[in-house]
């Protein structure tokens, strides 16, 4: 189950997260799964990055991981975590990348989920799974462009 909660006045997008968040979940075989996405403005998403992983700078998306948390148990349902989106900062960079707003959109709620999934793009052979997972995905939904 994917709950989008929108701290923003910016609606557009927010089904395209959903439901993708959604065909992810279902590509990677993940049953009766949590997951929480919040959408917050470039100043909070800095003050997030600033607080939780020291850095001093606006960034697109930020996973919060909650299976990483033994502390943090359900019996029925697994929990995923949190994923914070930044549109705003995803909007300018798809101008940046040239592609869409709702490829970037669409890529970084795929590549926050993965984050959750325990993927990872800090070494060479990870990135590569991860990329491969990612374009996977986004050609499914047809957010490649």
């Amino acid at each position: 189950m994917i709950e989008v909660y929108n701290e923003t006045e910016d609606n557009a997008y927010l089904e395209d997260i959903k439901n993708i968040l959604n065909l992810g979940l279902k590509k990677l075989d993940v049953k009766n799964a949590f997951v929480s996405v919040v959408i917050v403005d470039k100043e909070e998403i800095h003050e997030i990055n600033k607080t939780y992983r020291n850095v001093d700078r606006v960034t697109d998306v930020i996973s919060f991981a909650f299976e990483d948390n033994k502390m943090i148990e359900s019996s029925d349902m697994r929990i995923l975590g949190e994923i914070y989106l930044c549109i705003e900062k995803a909007k300018e960079q798809s101008v940046e990348y040239g592609h869409s707003e709702k490829r970037e959109i669409c890529y970084l709620s795929v590549h926050g989920l993965l984050h959750l999934l325990g993927y990872n793009h800090e070494v060479e052979d990870e990135k590569r799974i991860m990329r491969q997972k990612e374009e996977e995905i986004l050609e499914i939904y047809d957010a490649i462009r």
